[in-house]
């Protein structure tokens, strides 16, 4: 009797504990989603406060491998990654058919692209070698899908990897007249003489979310500061004609390796990293541009002598440092100190939107410069 006590206890305690456990389910294999929200953070874990390891747009497609606590697994730059489910529309997996008579429609699955620049490599991963690039509007023929890449198909016959979060994924009939393009480019890139159209730029405004880097005399964040700065300079750098890639929008986390990644997932021309300097003399002050090697240094240069001409803050040349997010960048990059917050002139002045216009447009030209030089 005591043996059937004990055993009906355990039974017991085992109901109660599925009850309590929060369940972890799997979606139905192939089940694939469409994000309607305009802005779709993906995190490394299912919390709202998980980190930010990076961001969809409406449109894009994630493939669900399993669900927990609301929130949807899927894979992103290789690696797990979760994306809260209501922020998701389930997309059907069944072939369309004809409502005008039964003959049916063989489809094919296919891709577009939605970014500018985008590499196209050897296999589905940023580690595998760049084959090519396509261009927003083009579309392929998609012969697998692994993770978040999809191997698409060229006209010779050969095939390549693409990143799915820079496209948008479809269903095309055999029987349509629109045009797919299996061509494999291998330099999208069209430079007007003076201008930026036809480059693609990745801005990266420091810190944010949990780093606030380095706080001013006045109490405000360096990440506050930077970002106010970056839209500035995108909208100038998007005005000469760029692709801007942006790798934060708001204030949250994103690592410095992630920071790399973004950017080495499109076809880059040059990687700007914004930040506002401090040290514990306030008399040091001025405007830096660093470089992580010699390849990189014509880039510093350029922007550096736009700047030092342009903002009335000290020119304090440029120097080569090993930063981590210039040393995992695979485009050319710098690393650009705009003034030192720790310094009540420069921190009078930086806060000023004339200063952060005159930054931008600096900043543009020392790109132009580069370009065209």
């Amino acid at each position: 009797m005591k043996y059937l006590r004990q055993l009906f206890i355990g039974i017991g305690f085992l109901l109660l504990g599925s009850l309590l456990v929060p369940s972890l389910t799997h979606a139905n294999e192939g089940q694939s989603y469409e994000v309607y929200s305009s802005v779709l953070n993906v995190r490394g874990e299912p919390a709202s406060d998980g980190e930010i390891i990076g961001v969809l747009s409406k449109g894009n497609k994630v493939m669900a491998f399993q669900e927990k606590y609301g929130w949807v697994q899927t894979y992103y730059g290789g690696h797990v990654a979760w994306v809260a489910k209501h922020h998701l529309i389930p997309v059907a997996n069944t072939s369309q058919s004809s409502s005008a008579n039964t003959q049916s429609v063989t489809t094919t699955d296919s891709i577009t692209v939605t970014a500018n620049s985008v590499r196209l490599r050897s296999g589905p991963g940023t580690d595998y070698n760049v084959i090519g690039s396509s261009s927003a509007g083009d579309t392929y023929n998609i012969v697998e899908t692994n993770g978040d890449w999809h191997q698409i198909k060229f006209s010779n016959g050969s095939t390549g990897w693409i990143a799915a979060w820079l496209t948008n994924t479809s269903s095309t009939s055999e029987q349509s007249s629109e045009p797919i393009n299996t061509s494999n480019n291998t330099n999208n890139n069209t430079p007007q003489s003076e201008s930026l159209e036809g480059y693609t730029i990745v801005l990266d405004p420091g810190h944010g979310g949990k780093d606030s880097g380095a706080i001013a005399l006045n109490g405000i964040y360096e990440k506050d500061l930077v970002s106010d700065t970056a839209v500035r300079v995108a909208d100038e750098l998007r005005n000469a004609g760029a692709t801007v890639i942006v790798t934060r929008n708001g204030d949250y986390f994103v690592s410095l390796d992630n920071r790399a990644s973004i950017s080495n997932s499109y076809q880059t021309d040059a990687f700007v990293s914004l930040h506002y300097d401090s040290f514990p003399t306030i008399g040091v002050n001025g405007v830096t541009t660093y470089f992580g090697n010699g390849s990189d240094r014509g880039l510093a240069q350029n922007i550096q002598s736009s700047l030092a001409s342009t903002v009335s803050l000290d020119n304090r040349g440029i120097m080569q440092r090993d930063f981590s997010v210039l040393r995992g960048t695979t485009a050319p990059s710098v690393l650009i100190e705009l003034g030192f917050i720790s310094n009540p002139n420069d921190l009078a002045i930086v806060q000023t939107a004339a200063y952060q216009n005159q930054v931008a447009t600096a900043i543009t030209d020392g790109l132009v410069d580069y370009f065209h030089r």
